[in-house]
């Protein structure tokens, strides 16, 4: 019974004190009350971007991209037929380029043989046989032709003409009464006047030239023509010692008349015998 009545009593104090302690003090005179306090607002949101900043003219100097300094390739000039325009030394002629195929060659082309090779020359085109055709070529180096193209431009390098169509470049060769395909000069695009003010190509004697009129008789194409008639040519020049490609015909001008008509005969029944009609 004691027992009780002691917490009895210890617990009416206990809750005296706590009451006591959470009455408001009273503050000294001059002092503010203090203001309750509240609780802790919510933090703020996060900060959204800060807006795109305005443009400003730039007043210092900029580092410029510097220019392209690749070399630039002019664009050929190209006719309606695909033809490619040759200006080098003011040449001014359109050709086909080199590859182009073709099914029929131009009706007044010429044959030539060079390595057991065929080739067929038009207009300053050069062609040689492919698959299904022909196709536009470089000549060979070494070929000799009796006839220079119909448009040519005379080149003077190094003191010595050359004649120039369709990347292709022609000298006068004495010895052979024609004129020779030939390597570009080193010098190619450093041209000069001629020395004497002349620019025209050597021609041949014509007086030594064959005066035949050829028929074949038995159909024969022209490319088996031409292959006979050089054969024949061959054969007539070792008999007789005239040849129509060297000027004069190279024999001594006593004995030109004489030999031009020997080698006409023999050239004549070389033909006949072959299958032709010989005038």
């Amino acid at each position: 019974m004691a027992l009780l009545c002691l917490g009895l009593l210890w617990g009416a104090q206990w809750h005296s004190s706590v009451a006591a302690a959470d009455e408001p003090r009273p503050r000294p005179e001059g002092h503010a009350a203090e203001p309750a306090q509240v609780p802790h607002p919510q933090a703020p949101p996060a900060q959204a971007p800060h807006p795109q900043a305005p443009h400003f003219q730039a007043t210092y100097p900029q580092a410029q991209r510097p220019q392209a300094t690749y070399p630039q390739t002019a664009r050929p000039f190209v006719d309606g037929r695909g033809q490619v325009l040759d200006s080098r030394y003011n040449h001014g002629r359109y050709y086909p380029p080199v590859g182009t195929l073709t099914h029929s060659l131009p009706p007044d082309y010429r044959p030539y043989y060079r390595g057991g090779a065929r080739y067929y020359f038009s207009g300053g085109v050069w062609y040689a046989p492919r698959a299904g055709g022909f196709a536009v070529v470089t000549p060979p180096v070494g070929l000799v032709i009796y006839v220079l193209p119909p448009y040519y431009s005379t080149v003077w390098i190094g003191g010595i003409p050359y004649y120039y169509a369709d990347n292709a470049y022609y000298t006068w060769q004495p010895d052979q009464g024609g004129y020779a395909i030939v390597n570009p000069p080193g010098d190619a695009d450093q041209s000069s006047p001629p020395p004497d003010g002349s620019d025209v190509a050597p021609s041949l004697d014509q007086s030594a030239q064959p005066d035949l009129i050829i028929y074949p008789k038995n159909s024969q194409t022209k490319d088996q023509q031409a292959a006979d008639q050089y054969d024949c040519n061959n054969w007539a020049k070792s008999q007789t010692g005239f040849d129509p490609t060297q000027p004069g015909g190279g024999v001594p001008a006593g004995d030109a008349d004489r030999s031009h008509s020997n080698y006409e005969r023999a050239m004549a029944a070389c033909l006949q015998g072959r299958g032709y009609q010989v005038n």
